[in-house]
Parts: C-alpha cells; structure tokens; sequence
C-alpha cells in the first residue's frame, strides 16, 4: 500500500470513556429495579404462583350498620370446587386486630359497623368460583340507623364495647384570657381522601410443613402484621413468616390486616396454597382512608398582625375502629396552630366513632387537616388588617429556639421565613394569551365551556409542617446487617422499598461508607430483625442509620489489619473512590485489593432518642424531629363555572440534606401531585355510610392533565444534627401544604371563603361579576 493510500485513510478516533455511574451520597443513583418496573417484569404479590394454589373471595357487608342476625354458609359449601368456608367460628386465636387498638374483629359476627366490613371467605380452585361462593353465602341482618355525623357520635349508643369516644386531647399553653384586637373565626371541613394504590391489595398465603403458614404481602410493616397474624391464627410467631413483595404504591399502611387474615386462615384450613387478588371495589371498601375532619377556629391579633392567641376545635371522623386515630389527633392538635408563634393556644381534639368508612394512616395524616384551616385563617386575617398574606405569615414564622404549643422546643432547623421568602421572591408565570389556539390553558380543558373573560388569576400561600418518625414515646429502633464477601456488598434490612427510595439509599450508604460498587439489599422477611413500619421518613432516618453504623464497623474492620501494619490508627485512613489511603501518602492500595479473600460482616441498630407522650393539657416532647414546607399557587378560575386550573405550584422544602437529588424531586412532585387531589378532587363520598362510587370511575383522581407545573425554587440544606445524615423526611410536608396554598390561591381569585376540601365548583362561583 502506498504511503499516499495509507494516509488517505482516516485515523481510527479514540472511543470516550462511559460516563461513571453515580456512586454515594449526594448522586442520583437510579433505583435497582426501575428498569424491571418500566418493562413491567417486576413481581408483585399479583402476580405470584403456587402448584395446587386456590383462589380467596371475602364476603363483605352490604350495610353500613346492621345487627347480624344468622349466617348460612351450606350453600356455598356445597358448591362444586368450594374447599373452604370460613366465618368468625373458624378464628383459633385472637379474634379481633387493629393497627394501633386491637378493637376491629377479623370476621363480623354480632354486628356490622361499616359497609365492607367482612363477615366470611371462601377458597376454591376457581377466582370466579370462589366469589359466587362467597355471594351464595346467606347473611340475615336487621338492618340499624348508622352514626354518620360524628358530632352526633357523642350523643349516640355505643357502637362499639369501648365506647364512641376513642381519644380526647384538650391542649392548654399560655393564658385563657389573652385577647388580640383582631379576631377572625372560621368553619372547615376536610373530606375523605382515599389513599388509592396503583396496585389493589392482594397476597398469597402457603401452608408450612410444621404447620405453620408463610404469607406473600405487599406489607410495609411486616414483623407488626406477622405478630397480629399469629395471634389470630393463635400459632407462635416463629411459625408465621411474612416475604415481602414488590409494593405497587403506598401512601397509606399496606396491606389492610383486614385482608391478609383471612389468607392464612383458609391456607392452614385448606393445606394448600390460597391467593387473593382484590379488585377496586374491594380494595376501596376494605382498606383505611384519610379521617374526615370538622374544625372550628378563632384566631386574635394585635394590630400589626401579631398572632395573640389560637382556640380551635377539631373533630376527626375515625369511622367505627380506632385503628391509629389516637396518633392522627396527636399530630392535628400539636400541629393546629402551624409553623407559627403563638404565645397562647387552646385546642380542643376529638376522635370519635362513626359507620363511615374506616380512618386511619394516609401521609401526612393529622397535620394536613389542620394546615387547610389554619391557613385559611392567615387569610383572613391578613384581608381584615389589610396586610399581603406572605408579609402577614412572615411576621408570624416559626424558627429555631420557639416553643411549640405542645410545649416542646423546636431544636431542629425551621427556615420557615426563608422558605417563604424563597416562592414570594420567585417570578410568577405569564398570563394565558386569549386566542384560540391557547383554549388549552382555560380551567375546564380544551373542550370546556368557559369564556376567557370569566377567568380570574389568584396567587396563594400555604406553610405546613410534619413531624417525622412515629410520637409519644414510640419506640423506633430499627436493626440492619452489612456483609462484604468478594468485593460485593449486601445489605439485610427489614425496611421496605415502597417508593420512598430506601434501597437505593441504602446502597449509597454502602459505597459512601466502604468504596464499594456494587451494593444489593437483601429482599424483606419476618426472619429479620424488625425495622418498624415505612411512614414520616422512618426509614431515611432510623433504617438509614442503622445501616450507615453497620457499614461503619465492617469499615474498621477492612481497615484495622492495614492500620496495625503501617503503625497507625484507622481514623487516619480514608476512602475515597474506591481506593484507601492515609493521610500522609505512605499508604495506598485499593479497596479491592484489600477485601480480596475476606468476608467481613456486622449488624448494627439505630434509635433516636426518646420522645413522651402528651400530658392531660396536651404538653410533652411528642416528636422527634420537624419538617417544614412552603409552597406558593397560581390557578385561573373561571368564575361563573366554578372551575379550576392549578397553573403553577412553587415550592421551597426544608430537606436537612439531599441524599439523592432525583429521587428527592420525584418525592417532592408526587406529595404536592397528590395535594393536588386533595384540594380539588378527591372525596370518596357515602350516603348514610355506604361508599357510592366505590371504583376510579366515581372517585376522581389527579392525571397527568391536572398536573401543574411545580417549581423547585429552593431546598434548604440545614442539616439536622441528630438526625444520620442530616436528612429530613420529604414526601409527607408537600401533601400537608399543597391543598391549602391551592385554596388560598382560589379565595384570592374569587374573594370567597373556601371553608372545605375538596373544593367544589359552587364555592368558586361569583355569582356578581
């Protein structure tokens, strides 16, 4: 080849290096199993499978209220492919369970107080087999007037052998006769969110050879629903196991204990493997939803805008079982007064039993109720003194060093006044053009009705707060193990992923900590030690330290035979992108290198220090820690419709620190999304206690097209000194403060009161243009 063809060819180009993946704290680490969930090849407990397996139907109450009087199963068990039966005679141990009171029986069998509520299951080898059964199975009621008011629930018979009254919190901070020159008062009503999980509850139940049974749930606190299902199946616990499935979305407690007992029940009566797949009307009448609230409020000012004292009702609407009413009252009556200085507070808080669907844990339960009322209050107050809101809410914030009306010190970072600054500082969006060709940005959507002119632009704030991890005096310890083996890394945690991005915190927490890239986190099982439930940042905070101290031992471990032979102490090496080193050079070597032939391992737990429970005047240090929230809303409502548009939500967070800054936004997207429902769709309506619309169809939630743009304008970094990592919790504070900023954002657009969530169309109607 001459030199002239050789040069005629181009030189081949250097190939760049792939980009690194991120690696520990701080980066956006993808979540493991994000790619099995998009080709939708992950398991979930719908999707399991067992040889000789049958299918569970659960016979629920078509009343609200009603005394029982027969149960005729003959029928249905006579049917061909019916292998079981059972009622509330068939229960070998404990008859009755309950998240946070164990008052709810398995099986009705002298009276049903909700509609739903289950009174018999069946298993056959056919799902559609197994509901005929079930709907064969005959039920004589006499049919009772239902307490649906829970106002009238103080006056009414007992519904329940404990009484209507399930926890009364009176709180009394500061002096009764305190008045301020300015006072504004105020009704709300809250309505029923249901928590709506993309996937259905369903579950999988399979005999053991020694007689034991293990259960397939998509559950986030498994060892709790392991010991109630025990009980109830009156085995020890070592002879119940829980497996965790992939969890198809959790806002609220997964699953409904209500669901996985019967399961076990028909497996250890049947031998044979039983599997239950809800479908949505099932799911909407069996699980827990957000307690309905009625709030009275009077707040007083001096005439700066200076709060002077808050009184406040509030009354939650637990449905007929207590479930964990007492600890949503806790958080509604600490939190009624908001992020804001309140020298003298009186709150009066009640739980009380109905026959409206039963309440219990949704995010941010509690704290959300109170935010829309007492917001709605800074708006008032700000109207009668003539003050902007956001200058109003400054005047007022919350910072470091307050005193709560609980009584307790906010020690942790509260940047209230800077977030506020933060979206009242950020540019608002331009205003819709009025042609044709931009209908689309008209509340109502393309094929709406409304006319341009009728549309008004309203601007609103909300600030909210939450605390984090559970309260009074709840014990929140959390056990986690971290092996090293070939230069691999396994984490064993019983802390389930349901969404909040725990494993793949926990791998970041692995290769931060050891210098190790591939990182796996075990699945979850009862045969773990207990890492508690998955609610109010557990996980980031108690599940997360207790993997950081795990993966801290097994680091000196690695470490120790290098420092013993350089002569020198392990706090003078370091990691650093996969290789160690010391700090004066003399060592180096690679991380690899050193765990090559060992196999290091250690266990570790965690727990906060401890909290107290609310004393008769409702005074304690309740919380372990806070997190705060302000988000600023623009919406268009059409003023004659009723319709309205959220245009924009901006948001600013008190974070403490970002662990993963991709995972932190989707957090903070999906609670301000899901506040968004809150505010102006969601409400699952009953008529006298009967759920009417129990499917998507009646129950209206957010899609993608109700989604406003949310601005991320500010994340404050303050890092919380007792918390690992500094982290806050981030999910829950955007639910809790979305809803009312939307609503102020409405009262400043149409100048009306908006005293109830979700907001109808009538309350956004001026009927004098």
């Amino acid at each position: 080849m001459s030199n002239e063809a050789a040069t005629a060819i181009p030189a081949a180009e250097a190939v760049p290096a792939p980009e690194p993946l991120p690696h520990g704290l701080g980066a956006s680490l993808p979540h493991a199993d994000a790619r099995a969930k998009t080709e939708g090849t992950f398991p979930y407990a719908a999707d399991l499978w067992a040889e000789g397996l049958l299918w569970a139907a659960v016979l629920r109450s078509p009343h609200a209220h009603a005394r029982i009087v027969s149960i005729d199963t003959s029928h249905a068990r006579e049917m061909p492919g019916v292998r079981a039966v059972i009622t509330h005679e068939d229960v070998p141990g404990t008859p009755r369970h309950g998240r946070g009171t164990p008052d709810r029986p398995v099986f009705a069998s002298e009276v049903v107080r909700h509609h739903g509520e289950p009174i018999a299951a069946v298993a056959a080898d056919h799902p559609d087999t197994a509901r005929m059964a079930a709907a064969a199975v005959i039920v004589e009621y006499e049919i009772l007037d239902p307490v649906t008011d829970p106002e009238q629930s103080f006056e009414a018979e007992p519904l329940h052998p404990d009484g209507n009254l399930i926890r009364h919190i009176p709180l009394r901070h500061g002096d009764p006769e305190a008045a301020g020159e300015i006072v504004v008062e105020g009704l709300y009503r809250i309505g029923r969110q249901d928590p709506a999980p993309i996937g259905a509850e369903a579950g999988l139940a399979v005999p053991r050879p020694d007689g034991g049974v293990e259960l397939y749930l998509a559950s986030t606190d498994p060892h709790t629903d392991r010991n109630t299902a025990a009980a109830c199946y009156g085995l020890p616990a070592d002879r119940v196991k829980i497996v965790v499935t992939g969890v198809p979305g959790a806002t609220a407690d997964r699953e409904d204990q209500g669901f996985q007992l019967p399961l076990g029940l028909l497996a250890l009566k049947t031998g044979c493997p039983v599997k239950l797949a809800a479908n949505r009307e099932e799911s909407f009448l069996g699980h827990t939803h957000r307690h309905p609230t009625l709030l009275r409020y009077r707040h007083h000012a001096d005439a700066e805008g200076k709060l002077v004292k808050v009184e406040a009702q509030i009354l939650l609407d637990a449905g007929p079982y207590a479930d964990t009413s007492a600890d949503a009252l806790a958080a509604a009556v600490s939190f009624a007064c908001g992020p804001y200085v309140v020298p003298n507070a009186f709150i009066e808080g009640w739980a009380v039993r109905t026959n409206n669907p039963p309440s219990g844990h949704v995010r941010g339960e509690g704290a959300m109720q109170v935010c829309a009322a007492y917001e709605a209050q800074m708006d008032k107050l700000a109207r009668k003194l003539d003050l902007d809101p956001a200058d109003l809410r400054l005047r007022n914030a919350l910072a470091t060093g307050d005193v709560l009306p609980i009584g307790q010190t906010v020690t942790c970072p509260a940047p209230v006044a800077e977030l506020l600054e933060a979206v009242r500082d950020f540019p608002l969006p331009t205003l819709p053009k009025d042609t044709p060709e931009e209908d689309w940005l008209l509340p109502g959507g393309p094929e709406g009705a409304g006319e341009p002119g009728a549309v008004r632009r309203g601007v609103g704030y909300g600030l909210g707060m939450v605390h984090m991890l559970g309260g009074e005096g709840a014990d929140e310890v959390s056990t986690a193990t971290v092996k090293v083996h070939d230069g691999v890394a396994t984490v064993l945690c019983a802390a389930v992923e349901s969404g909040q991005g725990f494993t793949t915190l926990a791998r970041q927490i692995v290769q931060e900590t050891l210098g190790v890239d591939e990182v796996h986190v075990a699945p979850v099982d009862t045969d773990q030690p207990t890492a508690g439930p998955g609610c109010r940042g557990r996980h980031t905070w108690v599940s997360g330290g207790a993997v950081e101290r795990a993966a801290k031992m097994v680091r000196t471990q690695l470490l120790q035979p290098l420092a013993h032979k350089f002569g020198m102490s392990t706090e003078l090496l370091q990691i650093t992108d996969g290789k160690i080193t010391s700090y004066d050079g003399v060592l180096s070597t690679t991380v690899a290198e050193a765990l090559e032939g060992k196999e290091l391992w250690a266990t570790a737990q965690c727990r906060p220090h401890p909290t107290e429970p609310l004393d008769g005047a409702g005074q304690g240090d309740a919380f372990v820690g806070l997190a705060f929230c302000a988000i600023r809303a623009v919406v268009d409502v059409d003023v004659e419709l009723g319709a309205v548009r959220v245009v924009e939500l901006a948001v600013a967070q008190d974070v403490g620190r970002v662990l993963n800054p991709a995972q932190l936004r989707a957090r903070i997207e999906g609670g301000v999304t899901q506040g968004v429902g809150i505010a102006l769709t969601e409400n699952l309506r009953t008529a006298r206690g009967l759920i009417r619309h129990p499917d998507l169809t009646g129950y209206a939630l957010p899609t993608s097209l109700d989604a406003p743009d949310i601005r991320i304008v500010k994340l404050v970094e303050e890092r919380d000194v007792v918390a690992p990592f500094g982290a806050k919790s981030a999910g829950a504070v955007p639910v809790v403060t979305a809803p009312a900023a939307i609503a102020s954002a409405v009262r400043a657009a149409t100048g009306r009161p908006v005293n109830r969530l979700p907001i109808r169309p009538q309350a956004a109607v001026v009927t004098s243009l």
